[in-house]
């Protein structure tokens, strides 16, 4: 510890902290990190095995610290840490957004947060209140409601509702708006070119809502805002964090971080120094990432107590943030003791029909014709997509355990290898690939399916290219499970 630093500085530090870690059970260095004052966990798909498991994990994590935040990125779509070995059973954003049901909204949002809450978390990072104005946005896309202001702020809104009303308290993100970017936050700097009236009729307008329903946090992005602040990116800017979000829009709850082992982070900083960026800015709960280590949190902490020791950091700028902390933590304890024990019994039906997932896709009328064909047999086909660092490894749409069975996969590593494609006669080839047009080699794998065989190609996420014949708008599993019912129905 700092020298002259009183111990309750120490542990107000801790309390703005939340690390990640691998492994299905609570490591011993951690927990004493919890009994010392550690205020949140954030738990990743690698933290994931079974709903006893996560149950078992964050009561440990609740015994060490009663007081501790849970969190998960739990977006109910492509991005979903708990169901992210079996693919989510719920629709996901584009696709409500293209639904266009509020109160379906809300009810499939207060069934991810009933969910979380029976296994022990207390804390989503979500939802993705982004409006998707870059329809080619490779890190957003189809976890943004939509393109119009109006009704991602509608959606978002009910989200929010639904979500805090199980019990679990939502995370609007990535303020001040990340949807007119065509560059990944995780892997650079983006910049958000609009002007300022840009902005507040689009951008703000989804995170007015999300205040006004009540979110609890709100996450901030690490993008360029020139038209804001000409320095720094909005996790680092107290003007966007204070003028902007705690000012003019009047939020009073928590402002978490994204991920501060992003390269829009820290890349050129270092984590300790993006941390006392980030708590000088106004951010209050500090994500640190997926696999942080005793030692990083240890400089973490010495780095905030030195900024707060020679004025870096605004006189009680520990305390405040620490409070708004342990606010959060003592309104999930209290709907933690509301709840009572939780209940895992068997799963809820779909709140979503495969049919009204399906009609949310759009077809070609090549596809259409194709489908409207009875009595064919039917080969799938998996184009394997390249990696996104916010979706992980999960699934591809329809090929979760006990779905369609892929006669044929072309890896991301041998895109010509489509050459090898035979399908039986007289079957209708279904080839399946996420935002086929990022890939050249995947284009001309599905343009050489196509050539090959009678094929229909589907794009599980924003489709931009001439080849595809069904866009669904995403890739979850529910998504996949109405293609396959779309591809049965009709065969």
């Amino acid at each position: 510890m700092t020298e002259a630093q009183p111990p309750e500085l120490r542990r107000q530090a801790l309390g703005l902290l939340m690390p990640g870690f691998v492994g299905t059970e609570l490591p011993d260095w951690l927990r004493a990190l919890l009994e010392d004052g550690l205020g949140s966990i954030c738990l990743f798909g690698h933290n994931v095995d079974t709903p006893a498991q996560v149950a078992a994990l964050t009561a440990s994590i609740h015994s060490a610290n009663r007081h501790a935040i849970i969190a998960i990125d739990e977006e109910g779509g492509d991005v979903s840490r708990l169901h992210q070995h079996d693919g989510s059973p719920f629709p996901g954003n584009a696709i409500l957004g293209r639904i266009g049901d509020i109160e379906l909204t809300r009810s499939v949002a207060r069934e991810v947060g009933a969910q979380l809450a029976a296994v022990g978390i207390h804390l989503t990072l979500a939802p993705d209140a982004d409006v998707n104005s870059n329809p080619d946005n490779p890190v957003i896309g189809v976890r943004s409601f939509g393109a119009d202001p109006v009704a991602v702020a509608a959606h978002t809104a009910a989200w929010i509702d639904g979500v805090q009303a199980a019990g679990v308290a939502a995370c609007a993100k990535h303020f001040p708006g990340h949807g007119d970017t065509a560059t990944d936050s995780h892997l650079s700097e983006p910049v958000i070119a609009a002007d300022a009236a840009t902005l507040a009729d689009r951008e703000l307008v989804p995170f007015s809502a999300a205040i006004a329903a009540g979110t609890k946090t709100i996450m901030t992005s690490h993008i360029h805002v020139p038209a804001i602040d000409l320095e720094h990116v909005a996790t680092f800017s107290e003007t966007i964090l204070g003028d902007l979000l705690r000012g003019r829009l009047g939020f009073d709850g928590v402002v978490v971080t994204d991920a501060l082992d992003m390269v829009g982070a820290s890349g050129t900083r270092g984590m300790p120094a993006a941390a006392v960026s980030a708590v000088a800015a106004g951010s209050d709960l500090l994500c640190l990432g997926s696999n942080n280590s005793e030692s990083e949190i240890g400089d973490i902490v010495e780095a905030l107590l030195i900024a707060d020791s020679v004025g870096e950091l605004p006189v009680g700028r520990l305390a405040d943030a620490a409070g708004r902390c342990l606010t959060l933590a003592r309104w999930t304890a209290d709907r933690r003791r509301q709840a009572g024990e939780p209940s895992r019994g068997a799963a809820n039906p779909p709140i979503v029909s495969l049919g009204e997932v399906a009609a949310s896709f759009t077809l070609s009328d090549r596809a259409s014709a194709m489908l409207a064909i009875a009595g064919r047999p039917v080969q799938w086909v998996r184009i394997d997509p390249e990696p996104n660092i916010a979706i992980g490894a999960t699934p591809l749409g329809p090929f979760f355990e006990g779905g369609a069975v892929p006669s044929f996969v072309v890896p991301i590593d041998d895109r010509t290898s489509a050459v090898d494609y035979v399908a039986e006669p007289g079957a209708l080839t279904i080839v399946v690939g996420r935002e086929l047009h990022r890939d050249d080699g995947a284009v001309g794998a599905a343009s050489t399916l196509r050539a090959s065989s009678d094929a229909l190609i589907v794009d599980m996420g924003f489709a931009h290219s001439d080849h595809v014949d069904i866009a669904t708008f995403g890739a979850s599993r529910l998504a996949g499970e109405a293609l396959i019912e779309l591809v049965r129905s009709s065969a």
